[in-house]
């Protein structure tokens, strides 16, 4: 297991390849919230005009019970830059890269409240852009000596009120999917019912934490946290998973799912 202080020491190597400007400890790990099996996930913030990725693959390496490769610009899908997977002393640890320039300018739309959702491998809703903002209020910096975590995170305190009433905006597409599901009750198509529903219990989830101004980055476990935001239901999580299940080829069955997510409270 990876203690504290092997974190700063890992960091401290990788923050040493010309390039690097800071290196965070983010995820689950950075937010109080892993399991004893979650991965560590390193953080590498980079200047993409300089970043020596080989000398980078060598010193993960160094550390890692394999060689390491971190690919190129992109080999990750369009919005991830790249990264690795590997392990170190018996811990999965995912390297991930992020260009500073890209983040400085996902700072800046959060702070206007504009956002997006984005094809990416791993998002099956799409990748929150504003969540490289998000990342960077949430992470744990390890090595940060130019500041340049600090004084973007500082940007985002508080939560933007822009972005905010900008997720409460958005809440018209959870309508439009739930009224989509209906529409096609009759037909037996369960994999697209499950799709409308899904995709707007996830961003119902996102309405949820902006309202309560607590960033959200992925979807993974985020329809889980809204129970545990201020004013939200409490039984959110168990209302979206009720319905979900009753989902069959059925009319019957997608009528009810239906039903429970016009019941839904959205924020306001």
């Amino acid at each position: 297991m990876l203690s504290d202080a092997d974190l700063v020491r890992i960091a401290r190597d990788l923050a040493a390849t010309r390039g690097v400007v800071a290196v965070a400890l983010g995820g689950s790990r950075a937010r109080g919230t892993h399991a004893a099996d979650s991965d560590v996930d390193l953080g590498v913030y980079v200047d993409g005009r300089k970043f020596d990725r080989a000398a980078l693959s060598a010193a993960v390496s160094r550390w890692a019970t394999t060689p390491v490769t971190v690919g190129p610009a992109g080999s990750w899908g369009p919005w991830v830059d790249s990264g690795a997977w590997t392990t170190i002393a018996d811990t999965p640890v995912d390297v991930i890269i992020r260009d500073v320039d890209r983040v400085r300018a996902q700072v800046a739309r959060a702070r206007r409240g504009e956002f997006a959702f984005h094809t990416q491998p791993g998002h099956p809703l799409g990748f929150l852009d504003v969540a490289y903002a998000g990342e960077v209020a949430l992470a744990k910096p390890l090595v940060d000596d130019a500041g340049f975590l600090r004084d973007n995170a500082a940007a985002l305190v508080p939560y933007p009120e822009p972005l905010r009433r900008a997720f409460l905006d958005d809440l018209w597409q959870v309508d439009f999917l739930v009224n989509g599901a209906a529409k096609v009750a009759d037909r037996g198509d369960i994999a697209y019912v499950g799709l409308c529903l899904s995709h707007a219990a996830v961003r119902l989830a996102y309405a949820w934490h902006a309202h309560a101004g607590a960033w959200a980055i992925n979807e993974k476990g985020i329809v889980a946290g809204v129970p545990r935001l201020p004013s939200a239901p409490a039984d959110f999580d168990v209302r979206v998973t009720a319905a979900l299940d009753a989902l069959d080829a059925s009319p019957p069955g997608v009528r009810a799912a239906v039903e429970v997510f016009r019941a839904l409270p959205h924020p306001s």
